[in-house]
């Protein structure tokens, strides 16, 4: 254990930045993994399971406060067998454990504190533990001594009550009690609009987002509400209605509000009040693409220019501060971090003393003007309500949040309007030099595939829609002002990163995670879930056909390693790790999505990439409905519970997306145009298909996954590779006129699509009919 100064113990050895964290506590730690096993069965103890992450505020202040207290440490090592797991690396295990806790208290969080039988039986658990007894609650020292008492006395009865909550949970938590089946004509339909209304129900007109606090930005209501946005504008001539409303608003009230980080963009994990004022300070790298997608998915519906800006802004501080060397990115910052006083708090990178501002930007009308935006007062502004601040911690310091409008504080300021941008920007990018001197937070720097998937895909799309930014958005603090085009290598690479360090190609599987070295952990359904959407986001902005090529390998492995072949749906484990006792499905979509609602739209898009009614493309799509109808009891009772899902159930209910093929030069400006036109709708039930003529590696791929699309471009006369970049729109097995114009193209997938075909009535391809067919 080394000296009694400084203790080294066993987690020195791990990857995962969080259990490197632990490496000194005084506490005898062990990873999950069979050398703790072996010891509690050996010596008949329990288990002290500690979960939790390396950006997580309790986590640490129950670190502090207990595992570098040597006299608890003491207990921990006397009593029990101590394992620390990152939820992070091991979601398997953090899945398991959190469901007994909120099943047994009514709530969770981290950390998260479980103690098990040597079998790993879960019989106690709760999350955050005091040091010492307060309130009536108990503290660590005596839940361990008092559990320790029972051990010894009682020691049967509580390996029999372990066995007995295993066999419930296992009984809750298995396949759906009804055999999956066929959503059903109208289905769709009736569960987005389901979806909608609940939603509604809880949407905070006042303030944007949903209920009270603390808000979190739950990514995948907003996919929804785009969704039945798009859908009503499809009904109504073009006219928004309520669901856009709540979903625009909601977006730019968090780009607003203090939960952005307007010195440096990106956001925060959540907001501790009704405002989107004060946020929880860490920021995580799964919320940032998703949050970039949704915005430039209203961007592309609405034309609404802040959208753009905010995506911008996340995109930059990825690139700027969650970027790792040679591509990917790193999974997050922490929420505290050293302040003036020497004392490591929450929020402390990122707050404001008044006085500090206007010394750093030099006073004047360039301070007065930013105390205006930004909501900056003498007495500190974390006190517009009672949720904000309720335990005094930040008093006398400012959280920077939008007041009003820009055209408002130049007013107020005596700024001309016409210098008000600029001179904010100015100040943005003065503060955030300032704010470097500071200590900055802990980053937590493994890739997680998972997430950078998410990651891909957003850089990706935003390559593409960004382009029709009309003028592009010039070099805006935190908005580096690069052309839209250059986020697509950056895709390229951390893809690259991704399939180098986390994929073995000839056991078909995926790692979870890398720091230093690549974790032994086997990637989750959610990881393969991410990478196959990423991977399809970066074919479709013109990447290359390997990456699709990869897509459709990681989904084949997806496919083994986790369908449930009875009930239909993604396990979210592969089932061949016998210390994980809960074989589950998330059936819930919470920050991150759950696998199986991003599974549908992967399948759909991939079956509309397929040579149409081939058996390819024709078990794509049966699956995708197999994998929706394993869920149609939850979105029958609870529609809300899975708003990704039901987002992705209208790429079901359009029937074969809409194919849109272009055959061009590879980064030619034709095709670049054309790419860019196809992107610039937000149409969702639409499947990108790029065929560069000149590309031997193009012609082969196509040739043998989809022939119907060569014999399109070469009944068009379009295989010598001199033509100017064409595009094909083809829906329902038709397609209309080809056309080399970026407008038509554009305005063809802006249309509200076509009814599909009665089922059974779909034919194969008719080249030279739909070449000859009018648009």
């Amino acid at each position: 254990m080394g000296t009694a100064s400084k203790p080294i113990n066993r987690l020195a050895n791990e990857e995962s930045p969080y259990l490197l964290q632990h490496q000194h506590n005084p506490v005898d730690w062990y990873a999950w993994g069979e050398d703790a096993f072996a010891k509690a069965k050996k010596e008949d103890k329990p288990v002290f399971l500690s979960v939790g992450y390396s950006t997580c505020h309790w986590c640490h202040v129950m670190e502090r406060e207990s595992f570098e207290n040597n006299e608890i440490a003491k207990l921990l090592n006397q009593h029990f067998v101590s394992i620390k797991v990152d939820r992070e690396e091991r979601p398997d295990v953090d899945r398991v454990y959190m469901t007994f806790v909120q099943a047994t208290t009514g709530s969770g969080g981290w950390p998260m504190s479980a103690f098990l039988t040597p079998d790993l039986q879960p019989f106690y658990g709760g999350t955050y533990l005091p040091p010492c007894d307060a309130f009536g609650r108990p503290g660590f020292p005596t839940v361990l001594r008092k559990i320790a008492e029972m051990w010894a006395s009682k020691r049967d009865a509580i390996k029999a009550s372990g066995a007995d909550i295993v066999a419930q949970l296992t009984q809750a938590v298995s396949a759906p009690a009804e055999e999956s089946k066929e959503l059903g004509a109208g289905a769709a339909a009736r569960h987005i609009d389901a979806c909608a209304s609940m939603l509604a129900t809880r949407y905070d007109a006042r303030h944007g987002g949903f209920g009270g606090a603390p808000k979190f930005p739950r990514v995948s209501e907003l996919n929804l509400l785009l969704v039945k946005a798009l859908r009503d504008r499809s009904q109504s001539g073009g006219k928004p209605g309520a669901a856009e409303c709540m979903a625009v608003d909601t977006l730019l009230r968090m780009a607003g509000g203090g939960i952005y980080d307007h010195v440096g963009g990106g956001f925060h994990r959540y907001s501790v009040d009704e405002l989107w004022h004060v946020p929880h300070f860490e920021k995580m790298l799964y919320d940032q693409p998703q949050l970039v997608r949704a915005h430039l998915d209203a961007f592309a519906l609405t034309g609404g220019r802040r959208h753009a800006a905010a995506a911008r802004g996340v995109l930059d501080y990825l690139l700027r501060d969650l970027a790792a060397p040679g591509g990917g990115f790193y999974s997050a910052e922490d929420a505290d971090s050293v302040n003036p006083e020497g004392k490591k708090t929450e929020g402390a990178f990122y707050l404001w003393r008044a006085d500090e501002v206007a010394e750093a930007l030099g006073g004047g009308l360039r301070a007065v003007l930013f105390a205006a935006r930004y909501g900056v007062r003498a007495e500190g502004n974390c006190t517009m309500s009672p949720s904000s601040d309720p335990h005094g911690e930040f008093v006398g310091l400012n959280c920077l949040i939008e007041r009003g409008s820009v055209a408002d504080a130049a007013a107020a300021a005596g700024v001309p309007g016409a210098l008000a941008e600029g001179m904010l920007a100015d100040a943005r990018e003065t503060l955030h030099k300032r704010r470097a001197q500071r200590p900055r937070p802990h980053l937590d720097d493994k890739v997680v595939a998972a997430w950078n998937g998410m990651a891909i895909g957003a850089f990706a799309s935003a390559a593409r829609v960004l382009a029709a930014e009309d003028p592009p958005l010039g070099r805006a603090f935190p908005i580096e002002g690069t052309p839209a085009h250059t986020y697509l290598q950056t895709a390229v690479d951390a893809a690259n990163v991704v399939q180098q360090r986390l994929w073995d190609p000839a056991a078909h599987r995926l790692k979870r995670s890398f720091c230093r070295n690549t974790s032994a952990v086997d990637a989750f359904a959610e990881d393969y879930a991410a990478m196959v959407a990423g991977l399809l986001d970066l074919y479709g902005a013109g990447g290359g056909t390997r990456w699709l090529a990869w897509a459709q390998e990681l989904q084949a492995a997806m496919d083994a390693h986790f369908w449930d072949a009875e009930r239909g749906g993604y396990y979210a484990t592969a089932g061949h790790d016998a210390s994980i006792l809960l074989r589950m499905k998330e059936d819930q979509d919470n920050a991150e999505p759950a696998a199986s609602s991003i599974a549908v739209a992967n399948l759909a898009r991939l079956a509309a990439l397929a040579a149409p009614g081939s058996a390819g493309a024709d078990a794509l799509a049966t699956r995708a409905a197999a994998t929706a109808g394993a869920f149609a009891g939850r979105l029958e009772d609870m529609a809300q519970a899975l708003p990704q899902l039901c987002a992705s159930l209208h790429l079901l209910d359009a029937g074969h997306l809409r194919q849109v093929i272009i055959a061009g030069r590879t980064g030619a400006p034709d095709t670049e145009a054309l790419l860019d036109a196809a992107h610039a709708p937000f149409a969702p039930d639409k499947a990108i298909i790029l065929v560069d003529p000149a590309s031997t590696e193009d012609m082969a791929f196509w040739r043998e996954h989809n022939p119907a699309v060569l014999e399109m471009v070469e009944g068009a006369g379009l295989t010598a590779g001199t033509c100017p970049a064409t595009a094909f729109v083809c829906q329902n097995f038709t397609c209309l006129a080809p056309t080399c114009e970026p407008k038509r193209l554009r305005t063809a997938l802006a249309a509200p699509r076509q009814a599909p075909a009665a089922k059974g009535a779909a034919k194969p391809v008719d080249v030279e009919q739909l070449l000859g067919s009018k648009q």
